[in-house]
């Protein structure tokens, strides 16, 4: 049988990167240190452990809600209300497996064939197989890595077509580690309202940011409820990585596309674990506060460390998981350093072209995956690369 090509790519998944490689070598046995999957490192809290568990004893183990556990939805739609500035009724939100599945089921309910969806670049990869999957074509609006990554909202217009349907923004970004500002918000949001388009909108780092940076979620903005889907997941700030757990929250009258998606892919999301997830909202903060404490601490080390580092120059993350230095005085390609850095160390990071042609002359090192210590191996490792002595 043959595809056709407006539903499938011929390019290779835009998924894998260095990880497959590092996978390989993992298979012959050789220890890694990991520094580029947005993985945790910490374990779930125990408070959420403990009330799947309960529901899981109780008998919580068979079909649920399609949108989701009326119970969570509305736990979530209290956390927006207290976190996010925004005002969501239960049935505007859909819970997923996790941000992956809700932005593939925003992607297959919002996109027909030959819409375009712009993508910031330096750009999340995965959202280029989605928008192809769903007949879109994505179009790309550098960001300026020497104005550190801003929304130039000038910029982004230059890349709408008549064909435009969708601008997908994720912040805190990854790779970069921006946080956006609020005026810088403010200007994508009077585009979209302006040229009538959608934004999906990826928050799944809302609660990672350091040194007094404010996340804002742009649906809060005037206007924008009605034309954006919020997207959040458990997975980083409450190490649930492998509980494949998250959310949509949009207006009502997209829900029932959302659903037709969701109900025929997945039916529904575990129900047990939904009562985890609860527990995740409704429980304490002070476990995600000292993760993200953790994770600072861990940032500033990378930060510091780097930029010893010879022909490397860091911009501090305002949020995420990431660092995303500059190694282009090394005069290599980003690709390259990053092969020879897990050759010769050992250590994986990603390169920066994985997220598009913007991101050459750059690496993306991931601070939250390993512990403190063994992030400090790797970077004495990468020292010694960047000296030119392994």
């Amino acid at each position: 049988m043959k595809w056709p090509a407006t539903r499938i790519s011929a390019s290779s998944p835009k998924s894998f990167g260095m990880y497959e490689k590092a996978a390989r070598m993992m298979a012959a046995g050789i220890d890694l240190i990991h520094l580029e999957v947005g993985m945790p490192s910490f374990d779930t809290p125990g408070h959420i452990k403990d009330a799947t568990i309960a529901a899981l004893m109780a008998g919580q183990v068979h079909y649920g809600d399609f949108r989701g556990q009326v119970a969570l939805r509305r736990a979530i739609v209290r956390r927006l209300a207290e976190r996010n500035a925004l005002t969501v009724k239960e049935d505007e939100v859909v819970v997923t497996n996790g941000l992956t599945h809700a932005s593939y089921a925003v992607f297959m309910a919002a996109l027909d064939p030959g819409d375009e969806v712009i993508l910031l670049a330096p750009y999340y990869p995965q959202h280029v197989n989605k928008v192809e999957l769903a007949g879109g074509k994505v179009v790309l609006a550098p960001l300026d890595a020497a104005d550190n990554y801003r929304l130039d909202a000038a910029a982004i217009e230059a890349c709408i077509t008549p064909k435009t349907k969708m601008i997908a923004l994720v912040n805190p970004a990854n790779p970069t580690g921006r946080v956006y500002t609020r005026a810088e918000l403010e200007g994508l949001a009077a585009l979209a309202i302006r040229h009538d388009l959608l934004v999906l909108s990826d928050e799944v780092y809302d609660q990672i940011v350091y040194d007094g940076h404010a996340h804002i979620s742009i649906a809060s903005l005037p206007g924008m409820f009605e034309r954006t889907f919020s997207l959040f997941a458990f997975t980083k700030a409450y190490a649930m990585d492998g509980w494949r757990i998250g959310y949509v929250a949009a207006h009502e009258r997209f829900i029932p596309a959302l659903l037709k998606i969701t109900m025929n892919d997945v039916a529904h999301v575990n129900v047990f674990i939904q009562e985890g997830a609860r527990a995740a909202l409704e429980g304490p903060d002070a476990p995600v506060a000292a993760m993200v404490e953790e994770d600072k601490r861990r940032r500033d080390l990378v930060v510091r460390r780097m930029n010893q580092m010879s022909g490397v120059t860091c911009a501090v993350p305002e949020g995420t998981i990431y660092a995303f230095p500059d190694i282009s005085a090394t005069g290599k390609p980003a690709q390259q350093v990053a092969d020879e850095i897990l050759e010769r160390c050992h250590v994986v990071t990603e390169a920066g072209t994985f997220y598009g042609a913007a991101g050459e002359g750059h690496l993306r090192v991931c601070f939250g995956a390993e512990p403190y210590e063994r992030i400090e191996a790797a970077l004495d490792r990468m020292a010694r690369y960047f000296a030119g002595e392994s």
